[in-house]
């Protein structure tokens, strides 16, 4: 599945999960904190990633690197929120 997310500087962007997940942990137009944001997806992430490992003997490297750009666009802002846009399954 893939998550859309408007920073707080009005950048859109969107992730892949492999696993549903992601939408227990975030709901489509709810603002976040950033740090509440990158938090809720590295738990999202790292079960989804656990999920795949568990069934295939290796971790997602695509949800790893969501996790990855997800950190590295969230380094730019000492505040603000974060906007789920949407989910895409």
């Amino acid at each position: 599945m893939m998550f859309a997310v408007r920073w707080p500087d009005g950048a859109e962007r969107a992730y892949y999960s492999p696993s549903l997940v992601v939408a227990d942990r975030l709901e489509t137009g709810r603002e976040y904190a950033v740090d509440d944001f990158v938090a809720r997806c590295r738990e999202s992430l790292t079960i989804a990633s656990d999920r795949v490992r568990a069934k295939y003997g290796f971790p997602c490297s695509r949800a790893a690197g969501s996790l990855s750009g997800i950190e590295r666009d969230a380094a730019g802002f000492a505040g603000g929120s974060v906007t789920v846009t949407g989910f895409r399954y």
